[in-house]
């Protein structure tokens, strides 16, 4: 099997695009390895938006069951790629007033086509893989703080990751200021013997991450968060499905993130608004940008937006060589890399690109405690989107779709 991430992992279907948009742990980018720390850290809705003063840490007062579809496609030009589907399932349940435990499930069924090197299609082979991954985390309540402590796990034929993470977070007397730090830690071994390129058996890969964030309520109608994450990983970063991947064996990172949550009065809607940085020592850095506005009518509730990506290109990145026609020449290509010694790559997702999303949800509240909605997203990445000079060269078009299907209910 060849798979076309950026790590042998692919991510579950229900976080593709934001991956690949650069918002999520292991993107199409090659973002940072884990996402523990961010499971959390999600701004208040419409509802905390129209009083001054926010909520006290308190455990929840439901019990909550959601049950998710997604459906992820992604191709290039005269190639389909790869298919994902994904059934996930999340539960919340409430204990003496003062704990809550939560967890999730999910399963991601992944074929289609993945490459050898770059989009050539002549070295396309077919794939497919089943991945498994779950999550559990608990948290104490107290007067104005908590504290969590979380487990992750993941599996598929040729990958296995396991992950901790550990978060406190405290309000000042008036509730309008919450601070919040944490701590996560993944590890994830790689074996990958069943292939015509690399070989990578027994390979072992740990991050740490630690944050520190603060969220402040500035008016009746605006709230903001700011985050900022050190990324710290070591081991094997080499993709094993590919020809001539050598890559550094350490990886950190910065990445800064920063939302802002507005009430718009007059329309009774929310306007969110976030921009993150991401840098890391392999020279990638890259911006997002995103924009959504939640709008209610009675029971339903629709809510568009649009995000854009760009990032540079690594520092180790090698670019393709093309013949007369203007297609892949890969004897050309791989002759190129042959005598080029240190770190080196030809994984087009560590060029130079952009990517732009857009995307709408629908919502409807059946009952009070139960709501039923469906999301879509369409994605577009290209050489030609990277932010202020053009991109790497010669790199084809990506576009994905993905919809997903939910219900969640409160008891």
């Amino acid at each position: 099997m060849k798979k076309n991430s950026s790590s042998p992992a692919l991510p579950s279907a229900s976080a593709a695009l934001d991956e690949f948009a650069g918002a999520g742990a292991r993107g199409f980018a090659g973002n940072v390895a884990s996402s523990v720390l961010m499971a959390s850290l999600i701004l208040p809705g419409m509802a905390a938006l129209v009083s001054r003063d926010a909520a006290a840490e308190n455990a929840p007062e439901q019990s909550t069951i959601g049950l998710k579809y997604g459906s992820y496609k992604d191709s290039q030009p005269g190639l389909d790629r790869i298919k994902v589907s994904t059934p996930q399932v999340y539960a919340q349940v409430p204990i003496a007033g003062v704990w809550s435990i939560e967890g999730s499930a999910s399963g991601d069924s992944v074929s289609g086509a993945s490459s050898y090197l770059h989009t050539e299609r002549s070295s396309a082979s077919q794939m497919s893989d089943y991945r498994k991954a779950a999550d559990i985390k608990v948290t104490r309540y107290l007067s104005r703080a908590a504290v969590s402590a979380s487990v992750s796990y993941s599996t598929e034929h040729d990958y296995v990751s396991r992950a901790i993470g550990l978060e406190g977070r405290w309000s000042t007397a008036d509730n309008n200021r919450t601070w919040t730090i944490g701590y996560g830690l993944s590890r994830d071994r790689i074996d990958n013997t069943s292939n015509g390129t690399n070989t990578a058996i027994d390979q072992h890969k740990r991050t740490h991450e630690f944050m520190a964030g603060v969220t402040q309520v500035l008016t009746a109608s605006d709230i903001i968060q700011l985050n900022l994450t050190r990324s710290i990983g070591t081991g094997y970063y080499d993709d094993p499905y590919k020809y001539l991947d050598l890559r550094p064996d350490r990886r950190n990172a910065w990445i800064g993130l920063a939302r802002l949550n507005h009430y718009v009065s007059r329309f009774d809607a929310a306007l969110r608004g976030n921009y993150r940085y991401y840098a890391d020592t392999f020279g990638i850095r890259s911006h997002t940008v995103g924009v959504e506005w939640e709008q209610s009518f009675g029971r339903w509730s629709i809510t568009p937006g649009a995000r854009y990506y760009s990032q540079s290109t690594a520092n180790f990145y090698l670019d393709p060589v093309l013949d007369a026609t203007g297609q892949y020449d890969v004897g050309a290509t791989l002759a190129s890399g042959f005598g080029v010694t240190g770190p080196h790559s030809f994984d087009a997702r560590l060029g130079a690109f952009g990517a732009a999303t857009l995307s709408g949800k629908v919502s409807y509240r059946v009952t009070p405690d139960t709501v039923v909605d469906a999301k879509f997203e369409t994605y577009r990445q290209a050489a030609g989107l990277h932010a202020g000079t053009s991109g790497s060269p010669n790199l084809d078009t990506l576009r994905a779709n993905f919809l997903q299907l939910g219900l969640t209910h409160r008891f």
